[in-house]
């Protein structure tokens, strides 16, 4: 997920130019409008922090204007850390977004909160077989409502270079024991084990339950601490903290001074052999380096694990909302269904190379299909993105500088957890 300065595009032109993209809009030709049904040139525009996917979304758009002659869709991009502060301007005032890709689950209750968006309960048709889990992710926390169609489900695993596996004797692990092995033959022939970023706190969640979800339990754990009968200094919790710090020697050379940019650098330059992360990592990692041969596999629960099998963590990533000052409702409420039917689905795993929670879409890359068939036979809870962002300090922020101070030397796994409690606390009450 490449940070890059804003920039706009109308889905009608396809120029490059450096790091910005700026797209004359060609005219649209006159026609019915789907939502309409009368004679209309009406553009929409589409806000979101997903600059890496203009492209993408050009020819996902294209798609639909060829449907929908009366209406042309820009798509408007912004840095994901201003994009929050953005979007709140944006929807609180005229000229804004119609349609405003917003973050799921706790990220998305201030725009709920400040009737910024349409609740689309009972307006989007197909909405309603969506997995729960990732419906969840564009319901409101008080009100119950809908207000968005959600647009990927997000898995967490680890990706490994096959080339660098076949050369070094190396097998895609089944057991833990097999995974250490592994990584320490790895060492000891000068590749890094695991890519990590351990400077950006926003990754080392994600590293954590890669590795520690099996080992605290996974859902049976995420329903003890909701209802209280477990915090986050349960031994079985600390212990998969701890399952970070053990790992240390695999990853880069002052983990904590690595970014995420040059985690995906070393991967992809095949310095690394491992990457634990998100399955929106596969589309990057392919445009990058598309010579590279990727393989995909879950951790192997360690010893002690509470589950005895491995773990595909996951979470709806978010969805696309109807701005509830939209000067054209009717054409974006119709732009949100069509992102809820399987055509959409289809082109959006297929141009994306992301796992779509449109039910019926079935992935063409091998290895969406395989992060989606993981995720649907052995998946888990993003326990800290799901639950954990509803209040002030955010979970994913807690956890972050929480693994952090452990691979600093500055807090055992004792430490860590107790730290994700007693800032957690000050506003999670279990239960609600």
């Amino acid at each position: 997920m490449t940070r890059l300065r804003a920039w706009r595009v109308s889905t009608r032109v396809a120029g490059v130019l450096l790091g910005a993209l700026s797209l004359a809009a060609c005219a649209p030709s006159t026609g019915d409008s789907a939502a309409g049904g009368h004679s209309a040139k009406v553009k929409l525009t589409v806000w979101s922090w997903r600059v890496e996917d203009v492209a993408a979304y050009q020819k996902i758009f294209d798609a639909y204007e060829e449907k929908h002659p009366g209406v042309t869709v820009e798509f408007q991009t912004f840095k994901s850390t201003e994009y929050e502060t953005k979007l709140g301007t944006g929807l609180g005032q005229q000229g804004g977004p119609d349609v405003a890709q917003v973050k799921s689950y706790g990220k998305l209750q201030p725009f709920i909160e400040a009737g910024q968006l349409a609740p689309l309960d009972g307006k989007v048709p197909g909405l309603e077989k969506f997995d729960k889990t990732v419906l969840d992710g564009a319901r409101g926390k008080k009100d119950g409502k809908i207000y968005g169609v959600p647009f990927a489900v997000q898995t967490l695993q680890v990706f490994y270079n096959k080339e660098l596996f076949a050369r070094h004797g190396i097998q895609p692990p089944a057991t833990w024991d097999q995974m250490l092995a592994a990584a320490g033959k790895l060492e000891q022939a000068g590749v890094i084990p695991f890519s990590v970023s351990g400077k950006e706190l926003w990754v080392l969640p994600i590293v954590h339950e890669v590795f520690g979800a099996a080992r605290y339990g996974g859902r049976d754990f995420e329903q003890a601490v909701l209802s209280g009968r477990k915090t986050f200094t349960d031994p079985d919790y600390v212990a998969s903290l701890d399952l970070v710090k053990q790992l240390q020697p695999y990853f880069p050379e002052n983990v904590t001074g690595v970014s995420y940019a040059e985690s995906q650098l070393l991967f992809t330059s095949g310095r690394a052999a491992m990457f634990p992360g998100g399955a929106y990592e596969l589309g990057f990692f392919q445009s990058q380096a598309p010579d590279l041969d990727i393989g995909v596999f879950e951790v192997p629960p360690p010893p002690g694990a509470r589950v005895q099998h491995p773990l595909t963590p996951g979470y709806a990533d978010g969805s696309y909302a109807v701005s509830a000052k939209s000067a054209h409702p009717r054409e974006a409420l119709e732009l949100v269904r069509w992102m809820a039917t399987p055509e959409f689905g289809q082109l959006f795993s297929d141009k994306l190379k992301q796992i779509s929670p449109v039910p019926g879409v079935t992935a063409e890359d091998p290895l969406v299909r395989q992060m989606a068939g993981n995720y649907a036979e052995r998946g888990s809870t993003y326990l800290m993105l799901v639950h954990f962002r509803y209040g002030r300090p955010v979970g994913t922020d807690v956890a972050g500088a929480a693994v952090q101070a452990m691979l600093l030397g500055r807090a055992t796994g004792q430490q860590a957890g107790q730290r994700i409690a007693t800032e957690l606390g000050k506003w999670f009450r279990p239960g609600s």
